[in-house]
């Protein structure tokens, strides 16, 4: 499996997971790359509940990514704390639906 990173995801990246943190998300969907819930009228982008040390799942990170099946690979798109948005614009889902039209 190879994880690729969007420009706009590895900005953000450290202010949600140090390497170790980034390392066990990669573990993980390496072991479950659909284990995130499609968001509708995306194309196939994923949200990820992702607990962090002291918050669980509910209080923890977003991580929006994109599992690209023939390539074995996953686009991490963006990623934010709960308590900074509960969901995504409809421009937002709009914008990576276009990103990964053709992946």
């Amino acid at each position: 499996m190879e994880f690729i990173e969007a420009s706009g995801f590895s900005k953000i990246r450290e202010n949600y997971f140090d390497d170790s943190q980034f390392h066990m998300l990669q573990l993980y969907l390496m072991d479950r790359p659909n284990a995130g819930d499609v968001i509708k009228g995306s194309g196939g982008v994923r949200k990820l509940r992702w607990g962090l040390q002291g918050s669980g799942k509910r209080g923890g990170v977003r991580v929006i990514y994109y599992w690209i099946t023939k390539n074995h690979q996953i686009l991490f798109l963006t990623a934010y704390a709960k308590n900074e948005a509960s969901d995504l614009s409809r421009d937002a889902i709009k914008a990576m639906r276009e990103i990964v039209k053709d992946l």
